[in-house]
């Protein structure tokens, strides 16, 4: 059976590397003695997959990752097992059973959205100004930053991958206490990514702020699959069991 599996990382665990979150859940899986799926040949691996790797030091209450099991219980169950083995920091939100035709979550994701706050060891209350220029930028027809690839660097139009953004208003239960944050759901995927780095870099342009990536908190609150118009979270295209 297919399950998708939502999980948060948040505390000091933003520090940990993508590939020690995944080797972290190939050791709970095992502890908590779930009949995970594994692969076939001379090196067998248990089948699992990630949906959108999370960069270093950012926080999230929405990652995803697809495992196959031979044997399950319940979602309760399985729930219950695998945060009895997990560190401080991760949590197991939700389990479901996918249909047999799903897409793996790595190839249909579209778009996350985000807060971004004031670090705790910055002192200067840099959010406030950056939300003054937040209605500037929503009317701006074109947004150039210089982004940066592998093997070169261009002034790219970010616009069309900025969905929405806004101030916001109600705190997430899985962050530190924060008097105002900065709201913003963008594009990401393999067609059209856009990192929540960029947009904070153009509002820093727009009030003449000298961009710090340290000044500044990047918290996932959700990631989603669908077209712009109609996204809908990983987690709703499956079933409790």
């Amino acid at each position: 059976m297919k399950l998708r599996i939502k999980y948060t990382k948040t505390g000091v665990l933003r520090f940990i590397g993508h590939l020690d979150i995944m080797r972290l859940f190939q050791k709970a899986i095992r502890r908590a003695k779930l009949n995970v799926s594994y692969s076939k040949g001379f090196s067998p691996h248990q089948v699992i997959s990630f949906a959108a790797p999370m960069p270093l030091g950012m926080t999230s209450e929405g990652e995803y990752f697809d495992g196959e099991f031979d044997l399950v219980t319940s979602t309760a169950d399985m729930m219950q097992r695998l945060n009895d083995t997990l560190p401080e920091g991760i949590v197991v939100l939700d389990i479901v059973a996918l249909p047999d035709d799903a897409k793996p979550s790595m190839s249909i994701v579209s778009a996350s959205d985000y807060i971004i706050f004031r670090n705790e060891e910055c002192e200067e209350d840099i959010i406030s100004r950056l939300i003054e220029k937040i209605d500037d930028m929503n009317a701006m027809p074109v947004v150039e930053v210089m982004k940066k690839t592998k093997t070169k660097e261009e002034l790219t139009n970010i616009k069309p991958g900025i969905y929405a953004l806004h101030e916001y208003v109600k705190q997430s239960p899985y962050t530190e206490v924060y008097d105002k944050a900065i709201y913003m759901m963008l594009a990401s995927g393999s067609i059209l990514n856009l990192k929540p780095e960029l947009v904070i870099e153009a509002l820093c342009k727009q009030a003449g702020i000298t961009y710090n990536r340290y000044n500044y908190r990047v918290h996932r609150l959700e990631t989603y699959m669908g077209e712009r118009t109609s996204l809908q979270s990983l987690g709703t295209v499956g079933k409790h069991f």
